[in-house]
């Protein structure tokens, strides 16, 4: 049987043991912000179909940071 993934790619990054859930939740919401903010401003160098596209993931990332925006909210963090 031939397998998918034949050899599964080698992960470079990886979280650190010991982590709160709540750092974690803080790590994830900056590291949305960041995407967001790059994506945004590379679609408005963009013009046409390829703007769209990128403004589109910008909402799907966006709706990820609400979520986890959230989530930190209902426990009792301070997000941003």
């Amino acid at each position: 049987m031939i397998q998918p993934t034949p050899h599964p790619p080698i992960r470079l990054f990886t979280v650190a043991a010991g982590i709160s859930t709540e750092d974690l939740l803080v790590n994830l919401s900056e590291t949305l912000a960041s995407a967001n903010a790059l994506s945004c401003d590379l679609a408005f160098d963009l013009e046409g179909p390829k703007r769209e596209e990128l403004l589109g993931l910008a909402q799907l990332i966006e709706l990820a940071q609400l979520l986890a925006d959230r989530v930190l909210t209902v426990s009792g963090q301070v997000t941003r």
